[in-house]
């Protein structure tokens, strides 16, 4: 019965979805009040999608092989936290977590919404009912999670090893919340635009959900990258995927629209822009699902092959955006912009950020989505590889990084002060590092080095806007900003590190043999065989060493038999100034084991700074949280 409560609360929640979505339709047509019910409809709406949640928590956690999801991804013997996890690690689940989040998303814009006008909250609402409605129909009509078997089978498929990670239980949930966060802004700006109530009260509402998505999209493609690197055995950080490229995406538009909202609030400017950044960013997330669950992908991250599904996701994509995209061109152009602003202002220093990183998203965007309508028209399969990406998004992201550091420290609307005068110190350091690279690495790419040059210009920078005040005053958004900037300065330098020192040794060894990568002496001391819960395997041990005392080091060839699969577990050893990284593959004839070494120099300052930034948006959010319960009651039920 458990399956069968899940599919209920689905179909209930589909209904008030409905509901919902009428009462805006007939309170935009007549003066009805209809807000106080629309709240209503969707906390309960919320609350029915996750009992549906909850129901395929516990199928999977009993195991309960009638359940054709639960048979297709889990068996017996795997550990308990990947039955869990694979609950969403699967097509069916991973969209009913989506809608989920979706609906509960709306349930706490009914609660917490209190500075949008009742136009504008009824017309978000009934956005979020119709955004809603789609993934319902979807689920019910082509991807049921609640599907029976019977009979049941003795045991199931099993779950994909590469999914067996705790990644899993944190990357996927992490990435959909920020996907789903902008969902409310995407319903907000459509509620605006039905309403014409495009101004700075909305800004204010648009700009928590907007940060909130922002830190949890950083959050998730941090983690996703790290998860990558460690388990794939391939060494990299990011590859330029298609599906990696699914989330970047999202990721770039949020940024932009975080900025653009920003003046929006403050100033009451870039009201199109910011309406327009709204519809691209939940956009790009629509784009994303459909890349990942369609099928026209073949990756560990997606899931559907069913043809069917990805008609059923193309068509929910063409309504959703092609309609939002109808009511801009219909109420954009009627959009009065607030007061007007200088060229050399802090607004106009977010324009060009904005430019600059709506033309990184155009880039990616074409080269992701390139092959796919070249095969789709012709059958020819093209591949956009790194190559492309690098040489072409990696310029415009280094004037990018640039300019950060030079926006915050502009006034609004026009700028009378010599701030390059601050900016002294920063590109001294800028210049120090580059002349630094020049002696000491001559050989390195031109791009690596100018990345280490400008993160050091950056992280000096960066700090400039807490100087001159105390910055035990300063408010908790400066903070976070200061945070976030000094962040995108430490990940710049991881990536430039990376690309610039990596040293990688691919050999054969034998048993007591000794290879060299970097600084480093790496010897095979032997491989034995091991076993887990539901795996088996072949484990190297190596000893490493570098003048001091040895490191050992065991990467496994892993041999998983539900489905069957075999994975490469990777041996990373982590120090101050990099890690060394290590994976052991398929014996020779000739009693050699093969061995891929890597030694790469100050590599987790990428997660580290993806850490920072969002601890940066987390501290301005808390900031703008707390700055919000210390105004007086009355501002607050003036909007109610």
């Amino acid at each position: 019965m458990i399956a069968e409560t899940g599919l209920a609360a689905l179909w209930l929640a589909a209904g008030l979805a409905l509901y919902q979505f009428v009462l805006m339709i007939l309170s935009l047509r007549t003066p009805i009040e209809a807000a106080r019910t629309m709240r209503a409809v969707a906390v309960v709406q919320g609350a029915l999608t996750l009992v549906a949640f909850a129901a395929l928590l516990i199928v999977f956690a009993r195991t309960d092989l009638s359940v054709a999801l639960v048979a297709d991804n889990s068996h017996s013997a795997k550990p308990f936290i990947y039955k869990l996890a694979g609950a969403w690690g699967n097509h069916e689940g991973s969209m009913l977590m989506w809608v989920t989040i979706l609906a509960v998303a709306g349930a706490f814009l009914g609660l917490l919404s209190r500075r949008t006008s009742q136009a504008t909250l009824i017309g978000a609402l009934g956005a979020q009912a119709a955004l809603a409605l789609g993934f319902y129909a979807f689920l019910l009509i082509a991807s049921n999670p609640f599907a029976r078997l019977n009979p049941a089978p003795i045991e199931g498929q099993g779950l994909n090893p590469l999914l067996q990670d705790p990644g899993l239980a944190f990357h996927p949930p992490t990435l959909y919340l920020g996907y789903v966060g902008l969902s409310i802004a995407f319903s907000l700006a459509v509620g605006a635009l039905l309403t014409g109530e495009v101004d700075s009260r909305l800004g204010r509402a648009m700009r928590p959900w907007v940060l909130g998505a922002w830190v949890l999209l950083t959050l998730g493609i941090t983690a996703g990258s790290y998860w990558a690197y460690y388990e794939l055995g391939w060494g990299g950080y990011w590859f330029w995927d298609p599906v990696e490229n699914a989330s970047l995406m999202p990721w770039l538009a949020a940024t932009a629209l975080l900025h653009s909202v920003g003046v929006l609030a403050a100033r009451g400017a870039l009201k199109a822009w910011t309406m327009m950044l709204a519809v691209i960013a939940f956009s790009m997330s629509m784009v994303g699902t459909f890349l990942v669950r369609s099928g026209i992908l073949t990756s560990v991250h997606a899931f559907a092959i069913d043809p069917e599904r990805g008609t059923f996701l193309l068509a929910l994509l063409a309504i959703y955006v092609g309609a939002a995209f109808a009511l801009f061109a219909w109420r954009g152009a009627s959009l009065k912009e607030g007061a007007p602003f200088e060229m050399v202002s802090r607004e106009t220093g977010l324009v060009i950020n904005n430019l600059l990183l709506s033309v990184i998203l155009g880039i990616v965007f074409l080269g992701t989505l390139y092959p796919l309508f070249v095969e789709a028209l012709s059958g020819e399969k093209l591949s956009v590889g790194a190559p492309y990406f690098n040489e072409v998004a990696g310029p415009l992201a280094l004037v990018l990084a640039a300019l950060v550091g030079v926006g915050p420290l502009l006034a609004w609307r026009h700028e009378r002060r010599r701030i390059f005068g601050k900016l002294k110190v920063p590109a001294l350091l800028g210049v120090t590092a580059l002349a630094i690279t020049i002696i000491l690495a001559p050989g390195i790419g031109i791009l690596p080095r100018l990345g280490l040059t400008l993160a050091a210009y950056l992280a000096a920078a960066s700090i400039l806007p807490l100087i001159g005040r105390n910055p035990f005053r300063a408010p908790l958004a400066t903070w976070g900003m200061v945070v976030a900037h000094f962040g995108v300065a430490t990940a710049l330098a991881g990536m430039a590190a990376n690309g610039a020192f990596t040293s990688e040794r691919l050999a054969i060894a034998k048993p007591g043999e000794t290879l060299s990568v970097g600084p480093w002496l790496v010897q095979l001391q032997g491989v034995t065989p091991t076993a887990g819960k539901n795996w088996t395997a072949m484990e190297g041990e190596l000893l490493a060493t570098r003048g001091h005392g040895p490191i050992a080091l065991k990467p496994q060839t892993r041999y998983f038999s539900n489905p069957p699969t075999e994975t490469n577990e990777a041996a990373i050893h982590t120090f101050w100034n990099g890690q060394l990284y290590t994976v052991i593959g398929k014996p020779d004839e000739a009693g050699g084991w093969q061995l891929r070494l890597w030694w790469k120099p100050f590599v987790t300052l990428i997660w580290l700074g993806g850490a920072l930034i969002a601890l940066g948006g987390a501290i301005a959010l808390l900031g703008r949280v707390w700055r919000r319960r210390r105004e007086p009651q009355w501002g607050r039920k003036r909007y109610a």
